[in-house]
Order: structure tokens, then sequence, then C-alpha cells
């Protein structure tokens, strides 16, 4: 049985010029959406300003099983 998509948002450490960024945490709330996650962006980044970073943004990402779609047509034989 295949789990749902849902998306995570990723807290993203930065140096000053926002260059060099690397994952902090993920926050622990899943979205159905990639707009609901969006939409709770502002929040998240307030509650992580605690990171010891000069820069801090974030990030929705799927999470969950993706299949990848093959066009490519089966040779005949």
């Amino acid at each position: 049985m295949m789990q749902p998509i849902f998306f995570v948002l990723a807290i993203m450490g930065c140096g000053d010029d926002a260059t060099g960024c690397a994952e902090a945490r993920i926050e622990p709330v899943r979205y159905a959406t990639v707009h609901q996650c969006r939409a709770a962006l502002p929040q998240a980044l307030a509650r992580n300003t605690d990171l010891a970073f000069p820069v801090i943004s974030a990030a929705c990402r799927s999470n969950g099983p993706i299949i990848a779609k093959n066009d490519k047509a089966a040779p005949q034989g």
C-alpha cells in the first residue's frame, strides 16, 4: 500500500549572502497541499529565529513516495 504524498517545511540556515544554505530542521507539521505549506511559511520562520545562522529561510518539500513517469514506449519484439 502506497503512502500519500504530503508537504513539509524545511528550515534552512544560510550565510550572510544567503548562500551556503544547509537544512537546519524540518517542521513537524505535514500539509496536504503545497499551498497550505506556503501559507505557513511566515509563522514557521518566526518559530525558528533561535538558529545560529545570519539568514534563515524556509522551503516546502514533498514527502512520500514519488512515482516516475516513463514516457518511452516499450520496444516491440
